[in-house]
Formats: structure tokens, C-alpha cells, sequence
């Protein structure tokens, strides 16, 4: 049997893009460079991120802060729709404003995510091979996130929505040889002043 160890990942959905999301905003700059002091300390050994410009600004400048850390380029750390469920999945209430929520994407941008989503649970989820822990970073998008979030809860492949990531918040899965995935921290963003939060939220929900 082969060895295994603790894996410790570590979430972000990029800071605040420009309005055209050709790169960060001054704000999510700030708010990358916020997150690298908070886990300057921490011995994280690769930063997984995604292609697009707002994602890859994002892990350089959060890189700066950490050790000997390797930025790899991922597309399975991209943004895509990471499930698209079928009407009975969904409860009653809400099935109508989700399927309206989704139904702009192409058959081909749902068999790429499909696809994308089940090798990035094969990627990033699941303890370490080996017997040393390891301690990885993937600056993603909202939408990766909330997947990882909903497998490591067990809860049915849908509930990814609803499963909402602020700009530079900080979620923490810990896969555990033997015992149950923990989610550690969710949406955190204690790294942050309070202008600096709930960005990449709609106004209202902002506490």
C-alpha cells in the first residue's frame, strides 16, 4: 500500500479584476499582496493558478511573499462551469433561477468543464502521495472553489452554487490519511481592511 500523507490546500479566488478583467484592479492588487503576507510564513511548496490574467496576477504577487514557492500555470485551476445539473436535482424553489443562471453556456464550454471539474478533484484533492505533508495553494475563480468546497462536504454535485468565494478570501482543506475531510476555513478574509472585503460580491450581502 502506498504511503500517504496530510495535504493542505489552500484556496483563493483572485483579487478584484478591472472591468474588462484584463488584470487586477489597484484594489486586488492590494488584496494579493495582503493574502502573500498572511501565508508568507506557511510552507507552501507550489502555487497552482489559472491562465487568465486576473488569476496569474494574482499568484506572482502572492508569490513574492512565499519561499522558494513553484507558480504553475493550470488549466484545471481555470474558470469554467464546473457541474450542470439537471432540473430534478434542484430544489423546487430555486431550480428556474438557476437553470436560467447557467443556460448562456455552449455544449462545448459544458463537456470542457465537466471534464475540467473531475481533474481538478483528481489534481487537488484527496491526502499527498508519499510521507511527507504538502501544503499547496490554487488561485482560481469563484466558481473552482465552490466545487472543491461541496466535494469536501460530500454534497450533492449542484451545490457548488450558492458556494460563494470574495476576491482574495482564503478557504483551507485539510485531506487527512483516514479521517474526514476538514474544511478548516471558508471566504476568510481577516487578511484584509474592512475596504478591502466582499469584493466580488453583489452590495447587499456585504457584513
Amino acid at each position: 500500500m502506498a504511503a500517504a500523507a496530510t495535504r493542505y490546500l489552500y484556496l483563493v479566488r483572485h483579487g478584484e479584476a478591472l472591468p474588462d478583467e484584463s488584470g487586477l484592479s489597484d484594489d486586488g492588487r492590494r488584496q494579493a499582496a495582503l493574502l502573500g503576507r498572511r501565508l508568507a510564513d506557511l510552507p507552501i511548496s507550489v502555487v497552482h493558478h489559472g491562465p487568465l490574467p486576473r488569476a496569474a496576477q494574482t499568484a506572482a504577487l502572492i508569490g513574492e511573499h512565499l519561499d522558494g514557492a513553484d507558480l504553475r500555470v493550470s488549466e484545471t485551476a481555470g474558470d469554467y462551469v464546473p457541474y450542470f445539473p439537471r432540473r430534478e436535482e434542484l430544489p423546487r424553489d430555486s431550480a428556474d433561477h438557476l437553470l436560467r443562471f447557467l443556460e448562456g453556456a455552449t455544449a462545448e464550454e459544458r463537456a470542457l468543464g465537466s471534464s475540467l471539474a473531475l481533474r481538478a478533484l483528481e489534481q487537488f484533492t484527496g491526502p499527498a502521495e508519499g510521507d511527507r505533508e504538502r501544503h499547496e495553494l490554487v488561485v482560481t475563480h469563484n466558481f473552482l472553489v465552490g466545487w472543491l468546497v461541496r466535494h469536501a462536504m460530500d454534497a450533492p454535485a449542484w451545490r457548488w452554487l450558492g458556494v460563494n468565494q470574495a476576491n482574495a478570501a482564503l478557504t483551507v482543506i485539510r485531506y487527512m490519511p483516514g479521517r474526514p475531510v476538514s474544511v478548516m476555513v471558508q471566504n476568510d478574509m481577516r487578511h484584509l481592511p474592512e475596504e478591502l472585503r466582499w469584493t466580488g460580491f453583489p452590495p447587499e450581502p456585504r457584513i
